[in-house]
């Protein structure tokens, strides 16, 4: 190759080395996480929720989320798969930024926080961390809840089975939130907002700890009663009704003197009766008369008689052909 008048190709040109993988641009990958929502990627608009985990949600995305999981297909189910029910999440209470945005930001892009820390006024923009209070949903910065509370707080929360073995200390971690005064334990209620990959996975594993140690669901009547029908017991009875309550003394006699009364007078009326009357309202219980020679059978003769006349001509013609 060469010597032709031609242009020399380099080794650079001929041989095509491997691309560099790309790099997402962390300022938009921040910006997604602290203003727009996890799973439908709208910007976060009040009511805002939050999982264990720190994400940040828009209710009315996570309720159409529960109620068809298939809507925001495999990506949804990644990121929301850890929600059982709307108990799992907690509705944040935040401190909208009165701030004005510049004319150049719009209300799917805007430039400035939607929300910011009632303590010191930081903007919610993801420049530092944020953190939320278990009990009451109120929203600070981490730094600001650090200078009121005195204390750092706790990056992830620690498993109920720590908890109960610090039961002696659960009364001196006790705090108030500066903001509505709701009591907080601030070694396990406070929840770091969008937290990095490592603290993560320490609040997953809080989280699944905390799940294990709930109680069973119990099932539902009707399950419960297909399930003894299916096995041959018999379901419980229920609980016999309590006795009425006992009249009053003095009322009991007189009813008992009025249907005395009324039994005197029943039978001085069916005394003045004649036996035909009577006979009228002789009780079906009582012994019957028996049936005579005239009265016996009497629709049945009378049946068999009229059929009888009807049958005669046709008998006859047979009779008269044979």
């Amino acid at each position: 190759m060469g010597n032709d008048g031609g242009s020399i190709p380099d080794r650079r040109d001929l041989v095509k080395s491997k691309p560099k993988a790309e790099q997402a641009d962390k300022a938009n990958q921040i910006r997604a996480m602290w203003f727009f929502c996890a799973l439908s990627k709208r910007p976060l608009q009040e009511p805002v929720v939050s999982c264990p985990l720190g994400k940040l949600y828009n209710y009315d995305a996570v309720l159409e989320f529960l109620l068809d999981r298939d809507v925001f297909g495999a990506e949804g189910k990644v990121v929301c798969g850890h929600i059982r029910s709307m108990k799992d999440l907690k509705t944040l209470k935040l401190t909208p930024n009165t701030s004005k945005a510049s004319a150049s930001s719009s209300d799917s892009t805007p430039d400035r926080a939607p929300f910011v820390c009632p303590l010191n006024l930081k903007e919610m923009n993801g420049v530092q961390p944020f953190v939320y209070l278990r009990t009451c949903g109120c929203v600070f910065s981490q730094a600001g809840l650090r200078t009121v509370a005195g204390t750092p707080p706790s990056k992830s929360p620690k498993a109920d089975g720590d908890a109960d073995s610090d039961k002696g200390k659960d009364t001196a971690s006790l705090e108030l939130c500066p903001q509505c005064g709701a009591k907080y334990d601030r070694t396990t209620d406070i929840l770091l907002l969008n937290p990095p990959p490592e603290v993560e996975e320490d609040m997953r594993a809080a989280m699944e700890a905390k799940r294990l140690l709930e109680p069973a669901k119990g099932k539902g009547k009707k399950r419960k009663a297909a399930a003894a029908a299916a096995d041959g017991v018999e379901p419980p009875t229920k609980k016999q009704a309590a006795a009425m309550p006992t009249t009053n003394s003095s009322i009991a006699a007189a009813s008992r003197a009025v249907a005395q009364d009324l039994a005197k007078e029943e039978g001085k009326r069916k005394a003045a009766m004649s036996d035909a009357v009577k006979s009228l309202y002789a009780s079906k219980d009582g012994p019957k008369r028996k049936e005579t020679f005239m009265t016996m059978g009497t629709f049945t003769r009378v049946s068999l008689s009229f059929s009888s006349s009807l049958q005669v001509p046709a008998l006859t013609g047979v009779l008269q052909y044979a």
